[in-house]
């Protein structure tokens, strides 16, 4: 354990966080980019990160704004370099309000850097007035725009930007950072329990180092076995005979395991997805049709309506086709589900409205049109809905797209006042979580489905809120685990 621990401790992702660009790790293809254009003076008035969450793009752009003027890294915010968060500033009012304050000159640094997080949740009229300056930008002015969704941004933003894609990390250099972060905080964990929590993390450095720091107060010594226990993981033994009864027909078996998982606190959901993680390093080395049958019905889990009842017939019915005429059961009525019997399609009650149609393509100096669209036929910018009878619907449609945010919604209670959705929370890391860019940006698009209008998405802390019922592995570790899961994005509320 860290000496780092007896007193008031700094979260090691704050602690070891890079403050220059030399000192990122496995973006070295974008940081040495960036150097020597620093160095040669080659300064780009607008520039682009692209790549999946958790993979430095935030952490690069504030250290390249320092480095762009010279300033020593700071983690405190520095009157010239802005950052905005496009999930709560889109609206066409806020970047006209950045359109009249980029002409200020700097007040003590060389640039005025704009740091624009998630800039694909901005609005059509929005962009067309980005674009506007991006096309004559101040000479003092530099835009870095970041975004997880490159997809969803015009052609005429990203023809004026400079682009860098970022990479997930390979697990093998995350796991090689956590050694060195481990030895430096003398924090006794194994090789082999740093590896699950490398991959675990995703290739994020973030992730990856904030589970490294929640079980490092946990045990003295860190072990495989321990982690697989507070993690709630289920350990490859079990797998492993998973796959082997599905191909002796041993459905009894499986069907016994998947009791003992569930015993041990998994979800059908975090029992489908280590099948998957399994069973994927399976097909490239050892290419078997049956695996990947398997691997494609267990994607489904998932998005089902009942995630345990959809697992339990995935890996039975693999099961049933390997039976002997000896093994197959003689009364259909030994196995019984504890899961209600599946709907059909055609009672599932209609939950989720049709999608608006895409957005009218942006145009290149098109500001002028934005008070005739608004005089125009479309509806009116605004959720008039009662929450109370559109929270299901949400609920409904999040749960397809992200089950982490459909467990944190659940636990939240929900008010709409005036287009800015207020979600309460019971715990501060639920708010935390609730607060990332890539969960309000699914909030924000699952109401644009719904009522073709997004509200202004915050959060805040009240011990007055029910705290979900979530099963632990042990009662010691209740409040741990909760924790845990909450960054493994793992867990699943069990209604009372």
């Amino acid at each position: 354990m860290g000496d780092n621990k007896q007193g008031g401790h700094q979260a090691l992702y704050r602690k070891y966080r890079s403050k220059k660009l030399s000192e990122i790790v496995g973006q070295e293809h974008i940081t040495t980019t960036l150097q020597n254009a620093l160095k040669k003076g080659a300064v780009n008035h607008a520039y682009l990160f692209t790549g999946p969450r958790g993979t430095g793009k935030t952490s690069v752009a504030r250290i390249l704004a320092h480095e762009l003027n010279n300033l020593p890294y700071e983690t405190k915010q520095h009157l010239d370099i802005i950052e905005i968060d496009a999930a709560s500033n889109r609206r066409i009012e806020d970047i006209r309000d950045l359109r009249e304050k980029v002409n200020i000159a700097p007040i003590n640094a060389k640039y005025k850097v704009y740091i624009i997080d998630e800039v694909h949740m901005l609005t059509t009229e929005s962009f067309n007035a980005l674009l506007k300056t991006l096309e004559e930008p101040p000479k003092h002015v530099i835009f870095i725009l970041a975004t997880t969704e490159i997809h969803k941004l015009p052609a005429t933003i990203l023809s004026r930007t400079q682009k860098h894609s970022f990479r997930l990390v390979p697990i093998n250099k995350v796991s090689k950072h956590l050694r060195h972060i481990s030895d430096q905080e003398n924090i006794n964990i194994d090789d082999d329990a740093l590896d699950i929590l490398a991959e675990h993390g995703g290739g994020s450095f973030r992730d990856s180092i904030s589970l490294l720091d929640q079980v490092s107060m946990s045990s003295d010594h860190v072990t495989v076995e321990y982690l697989n226990q507070l993690l709630g993981l289920a350990p490859d033994i079990y797998l492993e005979k998973i796959l082997s009864h599905t191909k002796t027909g041993d459905w009894s078996s499986i069907k016994s395991i998947l009791n003992d998982l569930e015993e041990r606190g998994l979800t059908a959901n975090m029992i489908a997805e280590q099948l998957i993680k399994y069973l994927s390093k399976l097909i490239y080395s050892s290419p078997d049709r049956q695996i990947l049958n398997i691997l494609n019905n267990l994607m489904e889990v998932n998005g089902a309506y009942y995630p345990k009842l959809k697992l339990d017939s995935v890996l039975i019915e693999a099961a049933m086709a390997n039976m002997t005429s000896e093994q197959s059961p003689q009364q259909p009525t030994q196995y019984k589900s504890a899961e209600p019997k599946a709907t059909t399609q055609e009672t599932i009650p209609q939950l989720i409205k049709p999608k608006a149609e895409e957005e009218a393509p942006v145009e290149v100096n098109a500001e002028e049109n934005i008070e005739a669209q608004k005089s125009s036929t479309e509806p009116k910018n605004s959720i008039t809905e009662d929450i109370t009878q559109i929270w299901p619907k949400i609920l409904t449609t999040v749960k397809e797209k992200n089950n982490s945010l459909y467990t944190l919604l659940k636990s939240s209670e929900p008010a709409l006042v005036d287009d800015t959705l207020t979600l309460k929370v019971r715990f501060p890391f639920h708010k935390k979580k609730l607060d990332d860019h890539k969960y309000k940006s699914i909030i924000c698009e699952t109401f644009e489905e719904i009522t073709r209008s997004a509200p202004e998405v915050i959060t805040e802390v009240n011990s007055s809120v029910k705290p979900p019922l979530i099963k632990p592995v042990d009662s010691a570790h209740a409040s741990l685990i909760s924790n845990i899961q909450d960054i493994m994005g793992g867990g699943e509320v069990i209604n009372a």
